[in-house]
């Protein structure tokens, strides 16, 4: 999974970020993003069809009702607020629901951790 430090850096063609995707693909492994992690990844200096074309390879998963109560309930156990945790919250509910094994690609380890707990292996990117 991505989040939005991740999905800029693929798009920026970091090495360590193309490798895990590439690696993950070649083995079959879905990679994923939230439907919010475009938008806070959105940089005016990538082109449209650079962006599009990244997105155009992963799964996007929405945000639906269920993450989002997910998503309070990790802030909450967290101690963490929404105004600044939510997009964080609403990654590591996606990744919590997704099948198994799940790899985070984050620069946001702690705030990843805090939120997922032992159950989803995050990776500094």
């Amino acid at each position: 999974m991505l989040d939005s430090e991740g999905l800029s850096k693929w798009c920026a063609a970091d090495l360590q970020v193309t490798a895990y995707v590439r690696e993950a693909q070649d083995n079959d492994f879905r990679v994923i993003a939230s439907a919010l992690t475009p938008i806070e990844a959105y940089d005016m200096r990538i082109k449209n069809d650079r962006f599009r074309w990244h997105l155009s390879r992963l799964r996007i998963e929405p945000v639906t009702d269920e993450i989002a109560f997910d998503a309070i309930d990790l802030l909450r156990a967290a101690g963490l607020h929404g105004h600044e945790y939510a997009v964080d919250a609403v990654v590591a509910a996606t990744a919590l629901r997704a099948v198994r094994p799940v790899v985070i690609a984050t620069s946001d380890v702690d705030d990843m951790t805090k939120l997922c707990g032992k159950e989803v292996r995050v990776v500094k990117i």
